[in-house]
């Protein structure tokens, strides 16, 4: 499997449990959980959403360019942290284990790493 191939399969595959988790919030959870816990679970849904589509943008670009380390890393940083990020969010309001919030600003580091990573890898592609 090519790397653009990878990306657009781990982007897609993030979006459909983007849909998944979103429906679950709304309709599996809602009114069983603290509102705070269910505005954490919401936040997750929204952010791997987003970065479905970054991701899927990391392997369109990938299938122009495949060799571009930077927009390669790119999607690793924001698969990285949407595992960290929305999962940590998901993981708390399952559990209501609050001290796994610890975890949720690494995993925001890493999807600000990779937009400035997908940034410069954008700037550097070839005309």
């Amino acid at each position: 499997m090519t790397h653009a191939r990878l990306w657009m399969t781990l982007g897609a595959l993030c979006g459909l449990l983007t849909v998944l988790f979103g429906a679950f919030g709304a309709h599996g959870i809602e009114g069983r959980i603290e509102a705070d816990l269910l505005a954490n679970w919401q936040t997750g849904a929204h952010y791997l959403g987003l970065h479905a589509a970054a991701i899927l943008v990391c392997g369109l670009i990938l299938l122009h360019v495949p060799r571009s380390r930077l927009v390669s890393g790119a999607a690793w940083a924001f698969l990285i942290g949407v595992c960290l990020f929305s999962g940590s969010l998901f993981l708390m309001t399952l559990t209501g284990v609050r001290q796994l919030g610890m975890i949720t600003p690494i995993g925001g580091v890493s999807l600000i790493l990779g937009w400035a990573l997908l940034a410069v890898g954008a700037a550097r592609l070839p005309d």
